[in-house]
């Protein structure tokens, strides 16, 4: 048995238990490799749980920049009994195994084409630590430092985390200090090393930062001009609202007087939040939600009023794992349709599909654009992957002479003027009409907010011409929509390809290293990222142009593509999906073998077959 070498390429996994503290020391060991220059991709798979139920952490360690799943484990840290046989299952064959040997195994337990090294964590705490809490914590800390030897990770660069982590509290730096050396010490005195992974100083991280897609949609908010955010707790989009008050705290605070210039309200369910943003965005504010899949499912009602009586309302969904509850702590796109078509009746809603968190930051500001320019809901869908996940990222970019797009809002001055003003009369041809604030002018410009059907007067009307004008008139305007969301982006083949692939969201670290895959087989493939929906022309020119793009999604019913079906009218069979939906982020070599086998058996004249999925 060969064991696996290799620098600065690897993934790692931490199998511990809910509670127990490891979080911290496993993001501890993430960004002491990314201090060294080598970036990293860690994703956090937890338990719908306060305690007690298995917990995993995984760490992509890759030098070229993948912030993709890869698949498979190199070395796998296994700290909980509970997953024990099914964390051995995952270790590439050459791999290591890194376990508390405390208690004695038999060789049954193990595998034989890995390379296990046992460190007795237990009983080193137990010679060092007589309170049971401080053993358990100072554990984890423990086999970072018996990590730190084994991968050769400079010692310097933990401490200097430590430092930084429990600044002010000079008594835990040094107690952490403490227990990091035990677990280097024992590995310098009594096993071999370093392992043949290893992690070398490098200089691939640039200026990049590292941040979740929660986090940097909270400050796209904050940046794009929102004042008002009503909300109810749900996985995984709680952070969100956490980190919006955050910012406003610190950026939307009066200098002199110390007054609040925002309102954030949690609400008492998601019902409760909805209806107050519509109303704060009826009322002129820039109003936004965070919610997921379960959250949008009791919106629906108050979603369709903002559409049918043109309200401008940000909603950013932070998809998981569904249909009910679900999978709360598994990552899913599983809300597409839900979104495109939100409410009873006939609705088509504007979805824009952020890749990352710097996407996160640009798309959750422009939401807020697009609310006002259009007068209509606007969602951002994230999902687990991304929003709670750190991850690098291109530092975010604002142009502070960059103005508010408030769309068409009618002043006192043009209402004095005499101009006309129909609430929703289109006058210029794009289908968005105009619209007033409340107070606006004494005795002009107002109109009664209804939901049900009206002529463009805002007067009430059940006549059929009516309510055709109107429902026209909002196809218009979401056709309109079409180039003003973010356009898709497209990546040729570096030789001429028969086929080409559709992906979108948190596939695109994966997605785009798949194609290096593909290519290095001889499979050149042609990609195409969609960012936002209604798609543009380009979508249906870059399916034209191929015999065969699949579709690259995480949800069971192929729902982007259905939408694309649905769109453009096209045959089914020309657009075969690649599906994975079982709660763990999509690997690059799944989206490869996928779609290598597709496309050697198109190749071989066999026909194109309808999907893949897992």
């Amino acid at each position: 048995m060969t064991p696996i070498s290799a620098s600065n390429d690897f993934v790692i996994k931490f199998a511990n238990v809910n509670g127990s503290g490891s979080a911290s020391a496993n993001e501890l060991f993430a960004k002491s490799i990314l201090r060294m220059g080598v970036p990293v991709s860690p994703r956090n798979i937890f338990p719908s749980n306060i305690q007690g139920l298995p917990t995993w952490y995984e760490v992509r360690v890759n030098e070229d920049g993948w912030l993709g799943r890869r698949g498979g484990v190199d070395l796998m840290v296994a700290m909980n009994p509970q997953t024990w046989d099914a964390d051995l299952k995952e270790i590439e064959p050459g791999g290591y195994l890194f376990y508390d040997s405390t208690k004695p195994l038999p060789r049954s337990r193990f595998r034989d084409d890995i390379n296990v090294i046992g460190v007795p964590l237990t009983d080193i705490c137990s010679q060092n630590y007589t309170v049971a809490r401080e053993r358990q914590l100072f554990k984890n800390i423990m086999y970072i430092g018996a990590l730190s030897v084994l991968l050769e990770i400079e010692p310097a660069v933990i401490e200097t985390l430590l430092a930084e982590q429990y600044k002010g509290k000079e008594k835990l730096v040094d107690a952490n200090k403490h227990a990091f050396h035990l677990g280097r010490d024992y590995v310098l005195q009594n096993l071999a090393y370093p392992l043949g992974l290893r992690v070398r100083r490098a200089d691939n991280v640039g200026d990049s930062i590292f941040v979740d897609g929660n986090t940097a949609a909270a400050l796209g908010c904050v940046y794009g001009g929102a004042t008002v955010c009503a909300w109810y707790p749900i996985t995984p989009s709680s952070s969100l609202a956490e980190a919006f008050q955050k910012y406003c705290m610190k950026y939307r605070v009066d200098a002199e007087t110390g007054a609040n210039k925002f309102a954030i309200v949690q609400a008492e369910d998601e019902i409760a939040s909805i209806g107050m943003v519509v109303g704060a965005g009826w009322n002129g504010a820039r109003a936004f939600t965070t919610t997921s899949g379960p959250g949008i499912s009791l919106m629906n009602e108050f979603i369709g009023l903002a559409y049918f009586a043109e309200i401008p309302v940000t909603i950013i969904d932070v998809q998981r794992g569904g249909p009910s509850t679900g999978m709360p702590t598994r990552t899913q796109q599983s809300d597409v349709l839900a979104c495109a078509y939100a409410s009873h009746g006939d609705t088509k809603h504007v979805l824009l599909l952020p890749e990352d968190p710097a996407e996160c930051f640009d798309f959750s500001a422009a939401a807020l654009d697009l609310a006002d320019r259009l007068q209509t809901p606007i969602f951002v869908l994230t999902d687990l992957d991304i929003g709670m996940n750190q991850r690098l990222s291109r530092p975010f970019a604002w142009d502070d002479s960059r103005a508010y797009d408030r769309g068409k809002v009618m002043t006192a001055e043009e209402l004095e003027a005499g101009k006309d003003f129909g609430r929703y009369k289109d006058v210029d041809g794009d289908g968005i009409p105009y619209r007033t604030y409340p107070g606006t002018h004494p005795n002009k410009g107002a109109y009664f907010t209804r939901g049900t059907s009206r002529d463009p007067y805002a007067r009430y009307s059940e006549r059929g011409p009516d309510y055709i004008y109107n429902m026209e008139r909002l196809l218009h305007k979401f056709d309109s929509a079409r180039s003003l969301v973010p356009q898709p982006q497209l990546r040729k083949a570096g030789r001429a390809t028969r086929f080409g692939a559709i992906y979108y969201g948190s596939t695109s670290p994966a997605m785009a290293e798949a194609i290096t895959l593909l290519e290095r087989d001889g499979l050149p493939l042609d990609i195409l990222r969609i960012r936002a929906y209604p798609f543009p022309d380009s979508v249906r020119e870059f399916i034209d142009a191929h015999d065969a793009v699949y579709v690259v999604e995480q949800n069971r019913d192929a729902q982007l593509r259905s939408l694309i079906v649905n769109e453009f009218d096209i045959d089914p069979a020309r657009v075969p999906a690649v599906l994975h939906y079982d709660g763990t982020p999509i690997t690059a070599r799944y989206i490869a073998r996928a779609i290598a086998e597709r496309m050697r058996t198109a190749a071989a004249g066999q026909g194109i077959n309808h999907g893949v999925t897992g």
